[in-house]
C-alpha cells in the first residue's frame, strides 16, 4: 500500500515497497536541504536524553540503517534543513508549528523518552495525520515487576529486616515476623489500570487477589471482562490492604491520595507508588507512615535527587527507591525495537502498533516530567 501524504499529496513509492534494500544508504547534506541518495524514507535520529546505544541494540540499529536513510543533527541548523525531507523523527526536539509547516514530509514523531511533552504541536499533527507515539509501554513490564518486589517487601519486612540484622538487631523466627502479612488472597486496589496495571494484574493473578480498580478514564465493564472489580476511589482505598499508585499525572490527578483519602486506608495498609510523584501528597503521605498507620515504597520523588535531609530518610516504615523502577537494560534496549518495527508499519501504509500513541483527548491533559 503506497503512503499518500495530507497535507502534500506527494507519494513515495519506495517507502510502501518492503522489503527494504538490504544495503545502508548513503546521505548527502549541502546548505539547504538534507536529502536521501537511494528511495528510503529519512529518519532523523536525535535519542537524547538517551545515547543511541543505550536504546537500539547494534542488530537494531543496523536494521534502522537498513530500511531507512538516517541523519542525527548535531545542531538546529543542521536539524532545520533535515526537516524539509524527514519521514519520521525519533527524539523529542522542539517541533513547533513553524518546524513542522516546514517538514512536508512528516509521517511520525517518535518520542523515546516515555512522555507526551507540551514540545510538539499535537494539534498541527493531528490535523495532518502525523502518528505521534512515545515509548512508555518499553518501562511497564519493568515497573510492574519492580512493584510486585517492592509489595513483597513490604508485606514481610524484608528491607527492614536486612537492616536491622546488619546492625545486629535482627530478630529470629517470629519475633521477626509480628506485623507480616500474606499477598496471597489479599484485598488489593490498582490506582490505575493503564500500561502499568495492565502489566502488573497478571503478576499479581497467582497471588489469588480480590483486584479493586480505579480507574475514570475506564468503562467498568472493561474491568469486568478481566474479572476485576471496578470501585470508587474510595471503595478501593478503604477495602485494600495493598495499593499500587499506578496514574498518571494530570490535572486532575494532582493529589488524588491526599491527607483525607490517605485516612481510608485501614492501618496496617501497604502503599506501593511507583507512577507519578504529582498523584501523591508527600507531607500527609510521609507524616501517616511516621504514626506507623501505615506502611509504604516509593520509587518517584516530587523534587529528585532527594534532599539529604529529606523526612523520608529517616523513617523506618519507608522503603525507598531512587526511581529505578523502569530504567533496566532490558527496557531500554525495548525502545529501539518498538521504534524499527512501528516505522517499518508506517512504511508500508499501517497503523503503528508497539509504542504509545498520543490521543487528542488525552494528551495536553498530561502533567508528567522529564525524568533527569
Amino acid at each position: 500500500m503506497a503512503l499518500v501524504f495530507v497535507n502534500t499529496l506527494v507519494r513515495k513509492p519506495g517507502w510502501a515497497r518492503l522489503p527494504f534494500p538490504e544495503v545502508v544508504t548513503p546521505f548527502r547534506t549541502d546548505a539547504r536541504r538534507v536529502v536521501s541518495t537511494q528511495d528510503k524514507p529519512l529518519v532523523i535520529l536525535r535519542a537524547a536524553p538517551h545515547p543511541v546505544d543505550r536504546i537500539f541494540t547494534p542488530a537494531a540499529l543496523a536494521l534502522l540503517h537498513e530500511r531507512f536513510t538516517v541523519v542525527e543533527p548535531d545542531s538546529e541548523a543542521a536539524l532545520d534543513r533535515a526537516l524539509p525531507d524527514a519521514f519520521a523523527v525519533v527524539g523529542q526536539p522542539d517541533l513547533p508549528a513553524e518546524r513542522l509547516t516546514r517538514a512536508g514530509e512528516l509521517r511520525a514523531v517518535l518520542n523515546v523518552e516515555g512522555n507526551f511533552y507540551p514540545y510538539v504541536d499535537y494539534e498541527l499533527c493531528f490535523e495532518r495525520g502525523i502518528h505521534v507515539l512515545n515509548c512508555g509501554p518499553a518501562y511497564a513490564q519493568a515497573v510492574a515487576e519492580y512493584a510486585l518486589g517492592l509489595a513483597l517487601d513490604l508485606a514481610r519486612n524484608i528491607s527492614r529486616e536486612d537492616r536491622a540484622f546488619r546492625a545486629g538487631r535482627e530478630r529470629y523466627v517470629s519475633d521477626g515476623n509480628a506485623d507480616a502479612v500474606l499477598l496471597r488472597g489479599s484485598d488489593v486496589g490498582l490506582i490505575g489500570f493503564g500500561n502499568l496495571g495492565r502489566s502488573l494484574y497478571p503478576l499479581l493473578s497467582p497471588f489469588r487477589p480480590t483486584i479493586r480498580v480505579y480507574d475514570p478514564w475506564l468503562p467498568p465493564a472493561v474491568l469486568r471482562e478481566q474479572g476485576l472489580v471496578p470501585a470508587t476511589l474510595d471503595e478501593t482505598l478503604a477495602r485494600s490492604r495493598f495499593v499500587f499508585v499506578l496514574a498518571t499525572a494530570t490535572e486532575e490527578s494532582r493529589h488524588l491520595l491526599g491527607e483525607r483519602e490517605l485516612g481510608l486506608l485501614s492501618d496496617g495498609a501497604r502503599l506501593v507508588h511507583v507512577s507519578r510523584a504529582p498523584v501523591v501528597d508527600y507531607p500527609a503521605l510521609l507524616a501517616r507512615v511516621a504514626q506507623g498507620r501505615l506502611l509504604a515504597a516509593i520509587d518517584v520523588w516530587p523534587d529528585e535527587p532527594v534532599a539529604p535531609d529529606d523526612p523520608a530518610r529517616d523513617l523506618e516504615g519507608l522503603v525507598l527507591s531512587a526511581h529505578r523502577a523502569g530504567g533496566i537494560p532490558e527496557a531500554f534496549r525495548t525502545i529501539g525495537d518498538m521504534v524499527v518495527d512501528d516505522l517499518t508499519l508506517i512504511a508500508r501504509g499501517l497503523p503503528p502498533v508497539r509504542m504509545q500513541t498520543a490521543a487528542p483527548e488525552l494528551v495536553h491533559r498530561y502533567r508528567n516530567r522529564p525524568v533527569t
